[in-house]
């Protein structure tokens, strides 16, 4: 599932809003947590409840807190898998933010007996 497929087209990465790092060139760690990300099982329409954390050394930018907030909200309703989630997160935020690095994890709740968290990450060259 790339970019491309029907269902990124609820998905609204236009909503992340970036401003400017006050301190460039001090690398400092971002650490953002939730509990208020839902997605969609694509298979069952159930839902699936996740526990998000997202560090990142910011570049020039940093995240607009209620615009990420907005932007996660928009998965609500999207039919997904666990991977394309969070491929899809750090993709959009690399792009609007344009990090020295972000790390993302994500821990899916527990359904049929099993937990899933799936990680990705980011490196500026």
């Amino acid at each position: 599932m790339g970019n491309k497929s029907p269902i990124f087209e609820k998905v609204t990465p236009s909503l992340l809003e970036a401003m400017p790092y006050e301190f460039v060139g001090k690398d400092i760690n971002v650490c953002i947590e939730t509990e208020e990300f839902t997605c969609l099982c694509p298979w069952t329409g159930l839902p699936d409840f996740t526990y998000i954390v997202i560090n990142y050394i910011p570049g020039k930018t940093v995240v607009e807190l209620k615009s990420l907030k907005m932007y996660l909200q928009s998965y609500r309703m999207v039919g997904i898998v666990h991977e394309s989630v969070v491929n899809n997160v750090l993709n959009d935020l690399v792009n609007a933010l344009k990090p020295k690095q972000m790390s993302i994890d994500i821990e899916f709740g527990i359904r049929g007996g099993i937990t899933t968290t799936v990680s990705a990450e980011y490196i500026q060259k």
